[in-house]
């Protein structure tokens, strides 16, 4: 037999305050990514997961270069090579090399310096030198110029979450849409309201979903004042927002760069220092999607109540049919889509938690725990909306059994309330309970004590009229 020699993988070495490491030669990251991912490991999915962060990571480190070079402290050579760098990774290219995990100690540290390593090491073969030679180009010394994680960092994040939130709002105009389109073709079925599972009064089907639709028009305000709030950033304020380390007026100068390159209304903080230690942006955009999962969940709810049956439940909407419901019962269909987006809006409501925890729990200057907010934003932007768009789908194929909500008006005890203002509420209490033990309508028993006329008991009970909106 001949020998079997085992050949090495290639790598190049990298050095740190710690020491020296030997990194895959083929990889973008380096020596800091390593121990990050030694030190949180399977603590979360990995920063690449979440494509409009690492767009916001590039797109801070571009500003920042084009920045530097008009203030005059970087060359347009490496200018160029770091901005030809971000550009590729904001189209895209290298998101596989953002492996540190969302979740991590360092207040950000290790996801700034995965972004540093990358860029810089795809910047130095557009400069036609090997990775890792960092005497050429710095990953802390360029592509950290002028900044600091605490900076950088949060800045990022909040350019992140701000494009969840858009397209999130996309999501929620289709719900909306699909929900007023339900409105319209249902805007002539009569059925019976119900307070508290119990039988009303009468309202159309149509009513109905038109009410799903303004609750969503609800959230779609909610997304737009938390946008809002993150446009505040605190690029510039470098370590705890004195600015150390940055020239003189590079914060307005590095918005209005970081502004051109996302297209979003930047503005920096009136008050660095108050503002790098600050979490108010995410606690509210995680209030406002833990308020817009609640809605979300109630409209399931109803939907699941709705269609409960075929025969023994409610039955009076019929939701599409996706998969099978059961593998014992023959023929049967569960409400899948309601029950996945209740479950998501389980999870959101629980990252409030964390989020409204991790951000009371920040000390002095800093907080350390902005990680696992990130984490939870930006999971649960991107579940939600997710979860909207199989909510819309679901939405859009809803279809109603006219016959038995027409059945059921009909048979409503409900309809005695409108008898109030013509007989008062103890004689109108009385017919209710009649028709209740005796099985007959309450406009057949009215007109058998001769309460009222036949023309009157057709304008006060006519259920097409009651349900009209006052």
């Amino acid at each position: 037999m001949g020998e079997v020699t085992s050949q090495q993988p290639q790598v190049r070495q990298e050095r740190d305050l710690l020491g020296v490491r030997d990194i895959p030669a083929e990889v973008y990251w380096g020596i800091h990514t390593l121990r990050a991912c030694e030190n949180f490991p399977a603590s979360s999915e990995p920063v690449g997961a979440h494509p409009d962060f690492v767009y916001a990571l590039a797109a801070v480190k571009q500003a920042a270069a084009q920045a530097n070079h008009e203030l005059g402290v970087l060359d347009s050579s490496r200018r160029d090579a770091i901005v030809a760098a971000c550009t590729e990774i904001r189209g895209g290219a290298l998101h596989d090399q953002f492996i540190v995990p969302m979740v991590q100690g360092g207040a950000g540290t290790s996801t700034n310096m995965n972004a540093n390593e990358v860029v810089t090491n795809r910047a130095l073969e557009l400069l036609e030198r090997p990775r890792a030679d960092y005497a050429v180009l710095s990953p802390t010394d360029h592509t950290n110029l002028s900044q600091s994680t605490n900076d950088a960092y949060p800045t990022a994040l909040r350019v992140a979450v701000s494009a969840g939130c858009a397209q999130l709002r996309a999501a929620l105009h289709q719900l909306g849409a699909a929900c007023d389109a339900k409105a319209a073709e249902f805007a002539t079925v009569l059925k019976v309201g119900r307070t508290q599972l119990q039988d009303a009064v009468p309202m159309t089907l149509g009513r109905e979903f038109a009410a799903f639709g303004a609750l969503v028009r609800a959230d779609l305000e909610l997304l737009v004042r938390a946008e809002h709030a993150l446009y505040e950033i605190n690029l510039g304020g470098t370590a705890i927002g004195t600015g150390l380390n940055a020239p003189s007026g590079y914060a307005p100068v590095v918005r209005a760069h970081l502004a051109s390159i996302v297209d979003l209304p930047l503005r920096t903080a009136p008050d660095l220092i108050a503002a790098t230690q600050d979490c108010g942006a995410f606690v509210q955009t995680s209030g406002a999607l833990r308020q817009i999962a609640g809605r979300l969940s109630k409209i399931c709810d109803d939907l699941r109540l709705l269609s409960s049956g075929p025969r023994a439940g409610f039955g009076e909407i019929t939701l599409p049919a996706v998969q099978a419901g059961s593998s014992i019962m023959p023929g049967k269909v569960n409400p899948v889509v309601p029950e996945f987006v209740n479950q998501i809006a389980f999870q959101v409501a629980g990252a409030d938690v964390t989020v409204a925890m991790a951000a009371q729990s920040g000390e002095l200057q800093l907080n350390a725990f902005e990680p696992v907010i990130g984490h939870c934003l930006l999971t649960g932007l991107r579940q939600l909306r997710r979860a909207v768009d199989e909510l819309a789908r679901c939405v859009a194929g809803i279809g109603c059994d006219r016959d038995r909500l027409a059945a059921a008006v009909t048979d409503s005890i409900g309809i005695a309330t409108a008898l109030n203002t013509h007989l008062g509420y103890a004689t109108a209490t009385d017919v209710a309970r009649a028709a209740l033990r005796s099985g007959r309508g309450v406009a057949e028993l009215v007109r058998e004590r001769k309460l009222l006329s036949p023309a009157e008991i057709e304008r006060a009970l006519d259920p097409a009229i009651l349900a009209q909106p006052r």
